[in-house]
């Protein structure tokens, strides 16, 4: 993706299920869980680099002696920051302590990560808030052990004003409305009134307080606590979250529009939001990895037992499209297949514009992200070249050595023509005024392209447009080619996102904007009324009638047209070559992603009330002229 856009976090959890010392004499050291967590979050890497933070939970830990701990870091490589102070533990115990650091036990009781449960976070913040203060995972803290909660998310919520009210009736006294704290007070509050039932439930027998505190440990139902706690919850959400007794729960919304994963045997638990990095930590086949189930919960005891319940009714299956065009890692089996289907799909509309004219044409592409697509575009391609050869080796009648060579010899024509210079990169400061400074960040390859040629360039997706128009484009048009085909492997970005993507504003989106443009130029100026009037309209009643009324300022074009309309809206003053773009279409992105039907911000389809809610906010935001986000 050329534009950067922040997106969905990343979670990672540990659940050893034998005593520290079986891991301590089998692998040969106490920091196996340490070691995992840190393996699993730094494979996630692409998933936050805002901050990252861990907390940790030690099991059966005698009264007056600390039992959960939490470390997190907004600095520069927050990951390795946290990995640093969690392996400093181990080693200055080491180094004071080398006969003791043999017992496990003794780790155990004296060095501050040796837990059993471990609960690993990476940041990517949507709402520009940052710090080590907004970096989960977040606690809600207790001198009673089962009262004691560790949240950690990758979530977004539609409805917080709702939940927040929801909060005060309840008799409480919000900090704030930030998602964070909606998720877990909400879960907080159920947990103790779990609490508080078990209690009243065994005083009444007659127990002493001692004897009902072993009772709720063994007593309490994290499931109806979840199940009370997220029945309101609008959004897409993982959200995983230890309780200080033991228990650990990873929970998924129930259209499965954020991603999570899980892997057990009889030594270890591992959660996380993708599955390679989970066969990569642990070495395991693919099979054996498994997904939570939407609207489902991967609960496990204290006792280590594991349980993968449904807490809240699944909906219509709407897992994120954008987690396989861009924002998982490729390495997935089945993602790397489904991107290189993106590339392919789009292989006779590309040749369209190009005139079939190969012999005359580059194909390339520009972030790295967009590589994979790239090769199921040229391997689509390669496969119509085959097929041209194939008809001239059957319809030839006189076919000489020369031209079969001639036949068999031709390829497309495929080159890396841009790179990111990231050390100029780094040296760019935020100085808004070293524009000429920022559009040099790519450098390109010269002497390939012909004044004849036209240049085929892949991007995995176009949001803004904003680094097309401000330095790609120009880059490219030095080259001295005829025209730019610029082709978008995912669909127009027209709608905002409001589970997880930063993506809330709709007059940031270049297909919004030629929208706009195309309304303005027809004499339609009146729909933007009409649509505005029917957003403020929508916002009176409840919120489960919520609709999405913006989705009809694009009725009346083609996404052909809204496509040359974001050709000139991206084409630079005084730009030589012609500029064209191609989108994938939404047909093609389904045949390309089968099992991942999310795509409201390219159809504005959302899969809860909430969404469409904000896509309407959005719009009254931007003829309001208002910078506000709409959730």
């Amino acid at each position: 993706m050329s534009d950067w856009i922040g997106h969905e976090c990343g979670i990672a959890a540990v659940r050893l299920l034998k005593p520290l010392g079986y891991y301590a004499e089998k692998y040969g050291t106490p920091m196996y869980a340490v070691n995992k967590l840190s393996l699993l979050m730094e494979k996630q890497h692409n998933r936050g680099q805002d901050g990252a933070g861990v907390a940790a939970i030690k099991l059966d830990m005698p009264p007056g002696e600390p039992y959960i701990f939490r470390t997190r870091s907004a600095d520069k490589n927050p990951i390795i920051q946290v990995r640093n102070r969690m392996v400093q533990a181990f080693a200055e115990a080491r180094e004071k302590h080398p006969i003791n650091y043999q017992d496990a036990e003794w780790v155990k009781r004296n060095v501050l990560f040796a837990g059993e449960l471990l609960l690993g976070h990476l940041r990517y913040g949507t709402h520009g808030a940052s710090g080590e203060s907004f970096c989960h995972p977040f606690m809600r803290q207790s001198n009673w052990m089962t009262r004691n909660l560790v949240v950690a998310g990758n979530f977004n919520l539609t409805n917080n004003d709702e939940l927040f009210d929801m909060l005060v009736e309840l008799g409480q006294h919000p900090r704030n409305k930030a998602d964070t704290v909606m998720v877990l007070e909400k879960i907080g509050h159920f947990l103790d009134e779990a609490n508080d039932f078990l209690f009243r439930k065994y005083r009444k027998e007659g127990l002493n307080r001692v004897e009902i505190t072993e009772k709720i440990t063994k007593e309490l139902d994290i499931y109806r606590v979840l199940k009370k706690a997220t029945r309101s919850f609008d959004g897409g959400y993982v959200m995983a979250g230890m309780i200080g007794h033991g228990d650990l729960f990873a929970l998924r919304d129930p259209g499965g529009i954020r991603p999570a994963f899980y892997y057990k045997d009889d030594e270890i638990v591992v959660i996380a939001s993708e599955r390679p990095q989970i066969q990569t930590a642990l070495n395991v086949p693919i099979e054996s990895v498994k997904e939570i189930k939407p609207g489902h919960a991967l609960l496990v005891k204290r006792t280590g037992e594991v349980q993968h319940e449904e807490v809240n009714k699944p909906a219509e299956p709407t897992q994120c499209s954008f987690e396989r065009i861009y924002f998982s890692r490729g390495t997935d089996k089945d993602i790397y297949q489904e991107r290189k289907n993106l590339g392919r799909s789009l292989v006779r509309r590309v040749l369209d514009r190009v005139d079939y004219d190969l012999e005359n044409t580059v194909f390339s592409y520009i972030p790295n992200t967009a590589e994979t697509a790239f090769f199921g575009l040229v391997e689509g391609v390669k496969d119509m070249v085959g097929e041209r050869m194939k008809f001239h080796l059957l319809k030839e009648k006189r076919l000489t050595a020369e031209r079969i060579d001639e036949l068999l010899s031709f390829q497309p024509r495929v080159e890396k023509l841009m790179t990111k210079d990231a050390k100029l990169r780094t040296f760019i400061t935020a100085d808004a005024d070293r524009e000429d400074l920022v559009a040099q960040v790519y450098d390109t390859t010269y002497g390939i392209i012909k004044p004849a040629d036209t240049l085929v360039v892949l991007d995995d997706s176009i949001v803004r447009g904003t680094t097309l128009r401000t330095s790609i484009l120009r880059i490219l048009d030095r080259l001295g080619m005829k025209k730019i085909v610029v082709v978008s492997s995912a669909p127009q970005i027209r709608f905002p996102d409001c589970y997880g993507i930063d993506m809330s504003k709709m007059k940031d989106f270049v297909a919004f904007e030629a929208g706009i443009a195309l309304i303005r130029e027809t004499g339609r100026e009146h729909m933007l009324n009409e649509i505005y009037e029917a957003c403020k309209e929508d916002e009176r009643k409840p919120r489960s009638e919520a609709q999405n009324q913006v989705i009809h300022m694009f009725d009346p074009f083609t996404p052909d047209e809204i496509s040359d309309k974001i050709a000139q809206i991206l084409t630079p003053v005084g730009m030589k070559a012609e500029v064209q773009v191609i989108y994938q279409s939404i047909g093609g992105l389904h045949e390309a992603c089968p099992n991942h039907t999310g795509d409201w911000y390219f159809t504005g389809n959302y899969p809860t009330p909430g969404g469409h809610r904000v896509a309407n906010r959005s719009f009254i935001n931007f003829i309001e002229k208002s910078d506000a986000r709409a959730y």
